[in-house]
């Protein structure tokens, strides 16, 4: 189907999708705290941005609730791309020291790790 869309050719790597997919939720999961901040600073920038794209404050007020939402919705799903790009580099760096049979196992250690680490810590707060 992408051949049908594209005149070129591109191959895309199964096993490296899915190991620096692994990886970067195991780095979601342990790091929530700055995923809950990076979440912040986007909502707070799509929030400004969009304010500036209104010249009539009543509009801007008669809208806000929705937007609001929406943005949040925004942040929370692009909080996920800097973790894919650390993901993808552990995935890389797991690739080159043990070899590509190890990338996959260590990233669901590295994810059941992480999500033992954060259901001890959210029970430790409560």
């Amino acid at each position: 189907m992408l051949t049908q869309l594209f005149p070129f050719r591109f191959d895309l790597d199964a096993s490296a999708i899915a190991g620096a997919s692994l990886w970067s939720l195991a780095l979601y999961l342990s790091f929530s705290s700055l995923t809950q901040w990076v979440m912040e600073q986007l909502n707070r920038w799509f929030n400004f941005a969009e304010r500036l794209l209104y010249t009539s404050v009543e509009e801007f007020e008669k809208t806000r609730k929705g937007r609001e939402a929406q943005n949040a919705l925004y942040a929370s799903l692009l909080s996920i791309v800097p973790f894919l790009l650390i993901g993808s580099l552990c995935n890389w760096g797991v690739e080159l020291s043990l070899g590509r049979s190890w990338a996959i196992s260590m990233g669901i250690l590295a994810c059941m790790g992480c999500g033992v680490y954060e259901l001890g810590r959210r029970d430790g707060q409560s």
